[in-house]
């Protein structure tokens, strides 16, 4: 959302009409959310759903609401040396990922965002069905597989200077597709799905909650009829609408179990 400039169309918009200030910091969902567990947020977007739903089922979250969603993509170089593009499933990208790296295929590794973030969730989950268990900054991870934090735009720069595999979100890939050579090698498959959502931190936990009326409005104003128009025509300079947005949907309704 920052990458692609959306926030820069959303809050501005935001504060116009309702009069609150929003300060923003940009960190990965997984930061996100840790601030949310001390209660140094008001209000949180993120796309995360399973550390979403330990959040709210801790009591520290109140009013999860879906916005939108896109999805991921797996960039690699064009030359492919994993044989990825020759898949058909995210578990077998990834498994042909695994191979040819453990096969000694020359070029092949994958870069990591490390952060705890909805994109690293998503990756190592899929890197768990697909046989191998990586985590965050440990000394266990094989040597191919490369964290490099910094957020999504600046993790695509680094992959594509090193040719190697990454996921992101599409938006974003979208948002760097002019300054990268990686192509899309793995797309399309229900385990790319990338649905957002915005949550309160719940004031009831935390009396420190800096303005929780404010934070109300926020997530209205997400899911209302101009945060959703702007979503919905959100184009990057190539035309591409890079986000579908899904107020008063559930997650049910876009195929999330």
């Amino acid at each position: 959302m920052r990458d692609t400039g959306l926030m820069d169309q959303l809050i501005p918009l935001f504060q116009q009409q309702t009069g609150y200030t929003v300060t923003p910091v940009y960190v990965g969902s997984g930061a996100a959310i840790a601030l949310g567990n001390t209660g140094n947020a008001d209000v949180m977007v993120v796309h995360q759903p399973s550390g979403e739903i330990t959040f709210m089922n801790s009591g520290n979250g109140i009013n999860r609401r879906l916005i939108m969603h896109n999805d991921f993509v797996l960039l690699g170089p064009a030359s492919d040396p994993a044989k990825v593009k020759s898949t058909t499933t995210s578990v077998d990208a990834f498994k042909a990922i695994i191979t040819a790296a453990q096969a000694g295929t020359a070029g092949v590794a994958f870069y990591s965002r490390g952060d705890n973030s909805g994109t690293d969730a998503c990756e190592k989950g899929i890197f768990k069905l697909a046989g191998l268990t990586v985590k965050d900054k440990s000394p266990d991870n094989p040597k191919w597989y490369v964290e490099a934090p910094g957020g999504m735009g600046p993790l695509l720069l680094i992959a594509d200077q090193n040719q190697g595999y990454v996921l992101s979100d599409r938006g974003t890939y979208l948002a760097y597709k002019d300054k990268i050579t990686l192509v899309i090698v793995s797309e399309g498959d229900p385990a790319y799905l990338n649905p957002y959502h915005v949550i309160q931190v719940n004031p009831a936990k935390f009396p420190g909650i800096i303005n929780a009326e404010g934070a109300q409005a926020f997530s209205d104003f997400m899911v209302g009829p101009d945060a959703q128009g702007i979503i919905s025509n959100f184009k990057d300079k190539n035309g591409n609408l890079l986000f579908i947005a899904d107020g008063g949907k559930t997650d049910a309704d876009i195929g999330i179990q």
